[in-house]
């Protein structure tokens, strides 16, 4: 049995913890002030949707696609994208608070995290190539054996990443958040 197909629709202010999301194919949808949180919205395919200021909390997402989709000031703490269909997986995030959600495992390479709060976030074993954080507050986010090969992190502030166990070749750093990748030395810099 194939799965509804929604094109072109716009969902404003949707409480979906009430109304019950549809299992389908939403394609070019537009998702305004709506609320996922705590809600099941797995086994849903999202090409080319936008989601503004929608809470997401605790929303569990497994087996979903994710292809082009932007999300844009949405809450969206402790989501597990881990568990997320991986194929064609296209997502960028735009003021959005993610924190404490995993990407544990995820090839999440050239997105864009863009003044995200991403405190104790888990990218343990995450592929994030040519990603970039820019303005992320990183605070007790988790690197390890994460790929940070040509990742933007000028402006992040607050992390702690292991140079010896994240591969970072040409990731950018500035001078001013060094100390982020010198932390496990207790090194002082005045």
């Amino acid at each position: 049995m194939s799965k509804p197909f929604f094109d072109d629709e716009t969902y404003e202010n949707v409480d979906f913890s009430e109304t019950k999301l549809v299992k389908g194919e939403y394609d070019n949808c537009r998702f305004v002030k709506c609320n996922f949180s705590e809600v099941h919205a797995s086994n849903n395919q999202f090409m080319e949707c936008e989601f503004e200021e929608c809470d997401f909390s605790n929303a569990i997402v497994s087996a979903s696609t994710f292809k082009e989709v932007r999300f844009d000031h949405c809450k969206m703490i402790g989501v597990r994208f881990d568990e997320i269909d991986p194929l064609f997986l296209d997502m960028q995030f735009k003021s959005c608070n993610l924190d404490y959600s995993s990407f544990y495992n995820l090839n999440v390479s050239k997105t864009v995290f863009d003044s995200c709060s991403l405190i104790s976030v888990d990218f343990t074993d995450a592929f994030l190539t040519e990603a970039s954080f820019l303005n992320c507050d990183l605070k007790n986010a988790k690197f390890e054996r994460s790929n940070l090969e040509k990742a933007n992190f000028e402006t992040a502030i607050n992390f702690d990443i292991d140079p010896e166990q994240n591969k970072l070749k040409g990731a950018r750093f500035s001078k001013d958040n060094l100390i982020g990748l010198l932390a496990k030395y207790q090194i002082k810099v005045e």
